[in-house]
């Protein structure tokens, strides 16, 4: 990525990063985004092929929604903090909400299982990662579990990344988008080393970690809700 991918954003606070090298991104990009995402990832598809029948679930960060019909057996209400992404699903016949992962727009202990897929990596701050996690748990009922999904720093795949640096600008190019050539817009992004996704949803509390692992160049963990759901901003 040539210099240092940080280094344009070193004079913003977290918030303003996430609204230029996300929110506004995610805005512009939608479209192009959603034409790309359309297969389900394997531990996420054996997740909701397990649960119950009749159960209701909730897909934090849902983009175009490819995963609220996974598993016709459950409901699942999907979330997004991006209108354009939110409006794809409701257009593809999916129940979604436009919703800020700091402050979801739903009842404590209201859902059986929650999904948060690729979402975590895009908060630009450990607090604001570690609340995000908190909402995960606190919209599910104790017994119900989520599965949470972030970048790894440790990268098996095709994207290499300096290892003495957990955070990037990503860039997303869309073909013919800008004048005269190729649009190219950055995503922020907070690459986990190994154990760190763990330790911040210990660290969130009335919850067990009941399976974890790797998967396409991704951490992910399996948190069940143990006590009572924790309230907003807790």
């Amino acid at each position: 990525m040539g210099k240092d991918p940080v280094a344009d954003t070193l004079e913003l606070g977290s918030a303003a990063k996430e609204a230029q090298y996300v929110h506004g991104v995610y805005a512009a990009i939608a479209g192009h985004f959603s034409a790309t995402r359309y297969k389900a990832w394997g531990r996420v598809h054996g997740f909701l092929a397990g649960q119950g029948a009749g159960s209701v679930g909730v897909d934090i960060g849902c983009g175009n929604g490819k995963y609220l019909g996974a598993n016709p057996r459950v409901h699942v209400v999907g979330v997004d903090y991006s209108s354009e992404l939110a409006g794809i699903c409701g257009a593809r016949g999916f129940d979604s909400v436009v919703g800020d992962g700091l402050a979801l727009p739903l009842r404590s202990g209201a859902f059986d299982f929650a999904i948060s897929i690729a979402v975590i990596h895009h908060f630009a701050s450990a607090e604001r990662r570690a609340a995000a996690v908190r909402e995960a748990l606190r919209v599910v009922r104790p017994g119900g579990e989520a599965l949470i999904y972030v970048w790894a720093l440790e990268q098996h795949g095709r994207r290499r990344f300096d290892a003495d640096s957990q955070d990037y600008l990503v860039p997303w190019v869309v073909p013919g988008g800008g004048a005269g050539g190729d649009a190219v817009y950055h995503r922020y992004y907070h690459l986990f080393r190994q154990g760190e996704l763990e330790a911040l949803v210990e660290a969130a509390g009335g919850c067990t970690i009941v399976d974890a692992g790797y998967e396409k160049d991704n951490h992910w963990v399996v948190a069940r809700r143990t006590g009572s759901s924790p309230q907003h901003g807790s």
